[in-house]
């Protein structure tokens, strides 16, 4: 009787190290980086799948770096050229910024391409982005063929041309919907750090 009483708690103590091993396997996984983005509902996204065999392009931008919102009129123009070809999205990596101050950045540089929470830095991975404003383009497969400037508009911080004399940007976009090889996979961007890279 003894022996039966010892080994039911036994199986008791077995199952509660096992109940309490799986308890920790879920906190374990909650504590793992989302691999997609957010929206600015707070709902994941993978913008790459969800360009539906278009191109992909990544645009990582920050609301208060100056040489990002210079850029704002070319990104528009671009997106709005290639809207055919290529799904443009807008992706914000700074973990600070909120959805309702990027609502009010796209409103005030009169963005109509989706915008992007990266707080896990899952897509600047990916992109293998550093500075905002870069680009990533991605083949429909999924691939990254180029990443960094937009164009070579800033030679350094504080130092712009008049106007840009190569355009990295387009020219990947042009290239690839043509099936022709792109010169350079990338080119140094110049603009704000993205923080806490590591």
């Amino acid at each position: 009787m003894m022996q039966q009483r010892l080994r039911a708690a036994g199986l008791v103590l077995f199952w509660l190290a096992v109940a309490g091993a799986l308890s920790a396997g879920k906190v374990a996984l909650q504590t793992i980086p989302r691999e997609f983005a957010e929206d600015l509902d707070g709902k994941p996204v993978d913008p790459i799948a969800s360009s539906r065999g278009a191109l992909t392009v990544l645009v990582f931008i920050r609301t208060d770096c100056p040489i990002s919102n210079r850029y704002a009129p070319e990104i528009q123009r671009l997106s709005q050229e290639f809207r055919k070809q290529a799904k443009f999205w807008l992706i914000y990596p700074e973990r600070a910024e909120s959805p309702l101050r990027i609502r009010e950045h796209g409103e005030e540089f009169h963005y109509t391409m989706p915008a992007l929470r990266d707080v896990h830095h899952s897509l600047v991975t990916r992109a293998e982005a550093t500075i905002t404003p870069e680009a990533a383009v991605f083949e429909r497969s999924g691939k990254l063929i180029y990443h960094g400037r937009i164009d070579n508009w800033y030679e350094e911080l504080g130092r712009s041309r008049a106007k840009p004399t190569t355009h990295e940007l387009e020219d990947a976009i042009r290239k690839t919907v043509a099936g022709e090889t792109i010169s350079a996979a990338h080119a140094n961007a110049v603009g704000c750090y993205i923080s806490d890279l590591k």
